[in-house]
């Protein structure tokens, strides 16, 4: 791996950005000094907080802690109390179920998404671990702080359910894939998940991390790169592997992508159609 990642396109600027940036920079720090935060933006990158209405996201922004995610920061664990939900600006968290020393990743969370928002449909202790596969930024807030809000503008929650329905179906068509599909077609499907969730086509990824996500040998993961770049679809430099050719790739790639990466689409189609018009 490597700390490098490549940086995000920023969206248009609007009034829901200039929101979350004046509410973010007035409020007090809701938990101890970091030693390190990110640059304060103009744009808001996560997906779910840039759907908001302006109205919304007040609210919510004076509750909202930047906060840096380096890599291999864990973020939930399994079978404890979770405090925050993190909404990711960039970067890449691993969503993944541990047992006896195992891991088997299940989702991947970027800008598109919020890490621990499950916790909207009922419970309170987490049961994967998350962890920042590739290092980025996010905004934080505390889960009473969350519910609280949501209380008062039940937009927010609805908002966040959608994306919730989405990332369900992930972790579920995930376990399915890994008994169903090929590894070529499990290997092109990730690349093209990781992807879509930094918005970048380049992924700072070791052949060792795809081997024990994916529950593969990691002779054969080498074996598959290789020939995915003998075809063009891919570069694989020192730790890093580049997208070359992206619809080629998603040909390759199980129907297992499609149909998620379909349902994440939907979830912020639905939520655009009832925002009204501006």
């Amino acid at each position: 791996m490597t700390d490098h990642v490549p940086a995000v396109i920023e969206a248009p600027d609007s009034s829901r950005g200039a929101a979350l940036t004046q509410a973010s920079a007035t409020r007090p720090v809701l938990s101890r000094p970091m030693t390190e935060r990110p640059q304060r933006r103009a744009f808001v990158k996560n997906a779910i907080l840039a759907s908001l209405s302006p109205q919304d996201v007040a609210a919510i922004g004076e509750l909202l802690e930047p906060i840096v995610l380096k890599e291999r920061m864990v973020l939930q664990e399994p079978k404890r109390r979770l405090e925050h939900i993190y909404f990711i600006e960039s970067g890449l968290v691993s969503l993944r179920l541990v047992a006896e020393g195992s891991i088997l990743e299940t989702a991947m969370i970027g800008h598109q998404g919020a890490v621990a928002a499950s916790l909207l449909v009922g419970g309170h202790l987490s049961t994967h671990q998350a962890v920042v596969l590739f290092p980025g930024t996010a905004h934080r807030i505390r889960v009473e702080d969350l519910n609280r809000v949501m209380n008062e503008r039940p937009a927010i929650r609805e908002h966040l359910l959608q994306y919730v329905q989405a990332l369900t179906l992930h972790c579920l068509q995930t376990g399915l894939c890994g008994v169903r599909h090929d590894r070529d077609k499990r290997l092109a499907s990730w690349l093209c998940f990781a992807s879509d969730a930094i918005g970048a086509p380049v992924l700072p990824v070791t052949h060792d991390y795809l081997s024990t996500a994916l529950g593969l040998r990691r002779a054969g993961v080498t074996e598959t790169l290789i020939r995915f770049e003998e075809q063009g679809l891919i570069r694989k430099m020192r730790g890093v592997l580049q997208i070359d050719d992206r619809r080629c790739l998603e040909q390759r790639a199980c129907c297992c992508y499609k149909l998620v990466s379909g349902t994440y689409g939907s979830s912020q189609s639905i939520i655009s159609a009832k925002e009204p018009a501006s």
